[in-house]
């Protein structure tokens, strides 16, 4: 007489959050204000602004910036303001930063959206394998929003987890 196969792991009460599906697919782009500063020293306000006037910005539509200096330049805070004016209107996000800061918030904007509740007293797995990049930062997020909620907190696949936390019973 042949045993019933018992999947424990769909039996096991878990529940998988996928951080990848909140993975934004939108373009990721960095606007670098090296190409505005007059001989790669300083960022000169009434050229800056005639720039800011007579460029393109629909070009940036639905894109994902980053804005930076990658020069080691005189660039006052105005002008990262001013570039932000111009691109918040026609992007989805603007951050000052590198791709890194850039997904970073992208991550951060779609955990805020995430209600805690929809895991009050559940037992979560974290997926950690994914087909995107997710930054270690979405990670320790996901963990600060979830943590006061759950019964407990695992890392990994539901067939092989790495427990984070349990909450003390009482």
């Amino acid at each position: 007489m042949e045993a019933e196969i018992v999947n424990r792991v769909a039996n096991s009460g878990l529940v998988t959050l996928d951080l990848e599906e909140y993975y934004h697919p939108g373009e990721r782009v960095v606007y670098d204000l090296n190409d505005n500063l007059y001989m790669g020293l300083i960022l000169k306000e009434k050229d800056f602004r005639a720039f800011l006037k007579e460029h393109d910005w629909s070009q940036y539509a639905g894109k994902n910036v980053a804005i930076t200096c990658t020069e080691d330049a005189i660039v006052p805070t105005w002008a990262y303001m001013l570039l932000t004016l111009q691109l918040q209107p026609v992007a989805n996000t603007v951050v000052f930063g590198n791709l890194t800061d850039l997904d970073e918030k992208l991550y951060y904007d779609a955990i805020a959206r995430i209600n805690p509740n929809d895991y009050r007293d559940v037992r979560v797995v974290v997926k950690g394998c994914s087909k995107v990049p997710v930054p270690t930062a979405a990670y320790v997020e996901i963990t600060r929003v979830l943590r006061p909620v759950v019964q407990s907190l695992l890392f990994g696949e539901p067939c092989s987890t790495v427990p984070l936390y349990k909450r003390p019973k009482g």
